[in-house]
């Protein structure tokens, strides 16, 4: 293991507080559906896509294995996305921490698509060969380095030209983090963010249980990210166009019920997909209302 890492997870307040294990033995479950619902890969992503305001609607008649190309084409346009706004086209970074970096799929976008050497952090062991596989048969085995800990006790100090977190901040104490960021990244350097946001109290807890996480809010963000010495200097509403990725979810997730229930064989188990089905359209009626936002962040170091 590295040792700029320690693998124990942090104390967290109150507010924030969970079981340390349930992380790692979330996205542990999740692997076997993650690569069934988002592959074959070697780039997988478990996070939302960024969708056209003309996207096509999921209808029965296009197929479930079109539904899943659409949905893997919003992810990747959200990394492509995020990499104009975050600046990465005109100035790429030569050093990249991906800070929860699921089963790898940023981590090679980042390479791959843009030449950094990725740091790809994860605090899951099982997922370690699973990186391993992936990165292998990419086109960036060199420039890839799987690591196994906890971002909150990471020790590196100016090592990295930027870092990003998608989708994965929302597991983490905020103000530790923005500090260990603020010591990883070399002087001038940026975080990234695509994350959710909380504005209001209603679904709280409801996305929270369900995905094992702790959604904040906006402010709690910039404030945390101000204290350790970062200004913003990105901050995009993608919303209205990620929404959509709930009504493909949730065509998927009922396509895949009924393959379930006519040939009897999928990775999910079939109460599973019935609630993913179910919570996916409430979550998109959420995103439609603007009871959550969804947002790319970028913070500047100063100095």
């Amino acid at each position: 293991m590295d040792q700029g890492l320690v693998a124990s997870m942090p104390s967290r307040t109150e507010r924030n507080a969970f079981d340390k294990a349930a992380v790692p033995r979330y996205y542990s479950a999740k692997t076997a559906s993650i690569l069934h619902k988002y592959g074959p890969g070697p780039r997988i992503h478990f996070h939302m896509g960024l969708f056209d305001p003309s996207h096509p609607a999921p209808t029965a008649a296009v197929g479930q294995h079109v539904i899943r190309q659409r949905i893997v084409a919003s992810q990747e346009a959200m990394l492509a996305h995020a990499a104009r706004v975050w600046g990465v086209h005109d100035t790429p970074p030569a050093t990249l921490l991906d800070v929860g970096c699921g089963v790898g799929g940023g981590s090679l976008y980042w390479a791959e698509e843009h030449g950094a050497s990725v740091t790809a952090l994860t605090n899951t062991p099982e997922h370690l060969p699973l990186i391993g596989e992936f990165v292998g048969a990419s086109s960036a085995a060199d420039r890839v380095a799987v690591v196994l800990g906890d971002v909150h006790e990471i020790t590196y100090a100016r090592r990295f030209d930027a870092a990003v977190a998608v989708e994965s901040s929302g597991y983490m104490d905020r103000e530790r983090l923005f500090a260990v960021m603020a010591k990883a990244l070399k002087p001038g350097g940026w975080f990234g963010l695509e994350e959710h946001f909380l504005c209001g109290s209603e679904w709280a807890e409801f996305i929270d249980d369900y995905y094992k996480t702790r959604l904040g809010t906006l402010p709690e963000y910039l404030a945390a990210a101000e204290a350790a010495g970062f200004e913003l200097v990105v901050n995009e509403d993608v919303t209205d166009r990620v929404a959509e990725f709930w009504v493909q979810s949730m065509a998927w997730s009922t396509m895949e019920l009924a393959a379930h229930e006519t040939a009897g064989e999928s990775p999910i188990k079939r109460d599973r997909l019935t609630e993913s089905a179910l919570t996916h359209g409430k979550f998109f009626r959420v995103w439609r209302d603007r009871e959550v936002e969804t947002r790319l962040l970028q913070f500047r170091l100063r100095g």
